[in-house]
């Protein structure tokens, strides 16, 4: 009689203890997913020096490497779904395969998703920033703002779109059904739906925020204490009363932030490795303005660049005091950003001219009122 092989073992294995089957099935497959997971991270290097030739590696290292682990992750995910369709739908036909491969997948697409918002942040951060400042472009941080969050907007939707065609959930059937059920709702409650979406607007553009000291065209002038989807609360100077004004009125008024009417001083030192004359102090006060003037938010008129004598006069201090305009939030982080590629630039333009320096980190930011 022949000898039993080791797969008919297995099989008859699944048949008398399916629980001992099953958990040798996950782990054996959970151990050749991770195993396929390490080559991802070389199989997209491979990829990217296809495609891109000569900038692959230096995409790779700033943008895909420090997602690495979540890389493989990714991969080693991908692997145990694409696996477990082969053998429990292709070779088996279970069952209950199915509702397993709808987890898989789900799986799989967050993991995919949260792997291409960190890349993209990088990418945003490392490349885009970049090259808003070449061939003198202005640059308007609202507007990268704006860009970054309709582009990680779409890669969402995209993702979940073909998540939902692929398991046959009707995702246009639903959006549908909600923009039908959306205009009855609409006609009922006109009002309270333009002061909720005022409260959106309020929320997303931020023209102010709670502790803010804002003024509004019908005299009211106070501090924010509170802002709701429907209404703002501000508590009013001299009175002391309590004014709650609809979001929808908001948005539709000039209203004046005397909180934000601020600037914020980046102050950069350079130290020059020698003394230096009229003339070369000349062209680092062009260099230092015209690095700096495409900067959407900067204010070149208060720009300051004073030179300072060191050491008895044998090495020069260059200080330049920059202002960006008030700003809140992530726009502020933006302009921040803008400057710092602003000032890379402007070293390698001045070592360009044979002038050497050190300079000094971090850059110094100091906030500054402005007189109203």
């Amino acid at each position: 009689m022949p000898k039993e092989s080791m797969w008919d073992a297995y099989l008859s294995l699944a048949v008398e203890n399916p629980a001992l089957f099953w958990t040798i099935f996950v782990v054996t497959l959970g151990t050749l997913a991770i195993l396929l997971g390490q080559i991802v991270p070389w199989l997209t290097q491979l990829l990217l020096r296809r495609f891109l030739k000569e900038d692959a590696k230096t995409f790779y290292v700033r943008v895909v490497q420090p997602q690495r682990f979540l890389l493989t992750l990714t991969g080693a995910a991908a692997a145990f779904d694409l696996v477990a369709f082969i053998l429990l739908q292709g070779v088996w036909y279970v069952p209950w395969y199915p509702k397993l491969e709808f987890s898989l997948t789900l799986t799989l697409t967050a993991l995919l998703a949260l792997l291409l918002f960190r890349c993209f942040q990088t990418y945003f951060d490392e490349y885009l920033l970049n090259a808003a400042l070449e061939e003198g472009r202005k640059t308007n941080s609202e507007l990268l703002l704006v860009g970054r969050v309709l582009a990680i907007t779409g890669l969402f939707l995209s993702l979940t779109t073909l998540f939902a065609q692929t398991h046959r959930i009707n995702v246009i059937g639903i959006f549908a059904s909600l923009g039908v059920g959306g205009i009855a709702i609409a006609f009922s409650a006109q009002k309270v739906l333009e002061q909720l979406l005022g409260g959106v607007v309020i929320y997303i553009d931020r023209p102010f925020s709670v502790d803010d000291y804002i003024g509004l065209p019908d005299g009211t002038f106070g501090r924010v204490e509170a802002i709701g989807l429907r209404s703002t609360k501000i508590r009013t100077s001299g009175k002391g009363t309590l004014a709650v004004v609809p979001n929808s009125s908001l948005i539709q008024a000039t209203v004046e932030n005397f909180t934000g009417a601020k600037k914020v001083m980046a102050i950069v030192y350079l130290n020059l490795y020698r003394s230096v004359g009229e003339e070369e102090q000349a062209l680092i006060r062009q260099v230092i303005l015209e690095s700096t003037q495409d900067i959407f938010g900067i204010d070149n008129r208060s720009t300051n660049i004073a030179f300072r004598n060191l050491d008895e006069g044998r090495l020069t201090q260059v200080q330049a005091t920059l202002f960006i305009l008030g700003a809140t939030g992530s726009s502020m982080d933006i302009r921040r950003q803008l400057l710092t590629i602003a000032n890379q630039k402007m070293t390698e333009r001045l070592k360009s001219y044979g002038i050497s320096f050190d300079i000094e980190e971090p850059t110094v930011y100091v906030d500054s009122p402005i007189t109203i």
